[in-house]
């Protein structure tokens, strides 16, 4: 199963760390939503394009590998994402 939430991740020192502040809809658990935000920043919308040549989805997703709650302000999250920069255009 295919998971953008890896909270066991250890970042690398190539990676491109990105923060993104989350508003979930109501029902919709934190790692869920932060696992959408991977998803959609990094092979979430192409994969289905390059299915028959992307060998290492897994190599290339990006991994939301912490979420923590915007202090004060309930049900708002901020979720860390680490990208492999191999996806990005020079």
């Amino acid at each position: 199963k295919l998971t953008y939430y890896t909270p066991e991740y250890e970042t690398k020192d190539t990676d491109i760390l990105a923060a993104f502040r989350v508003t979930p809809q109501p029902g919709v658990p934190p790692e869920e939503a932060g696992a959408a935000v991977a998803a959609e920043s990094s092979t979430g919308t192409w994969t289905t394009v390059w299915t028959d040549g992307l060998t290492s989805l897994d190599r290339y997703k990006g991994r939301c590998y912490h979420i923590e709650p915007v202090l004060g302000e309930k049900d708002h999250y901020i979720s860390y994402v680490a990208h492999n920069p191999y996806i990005f255009e020079e």
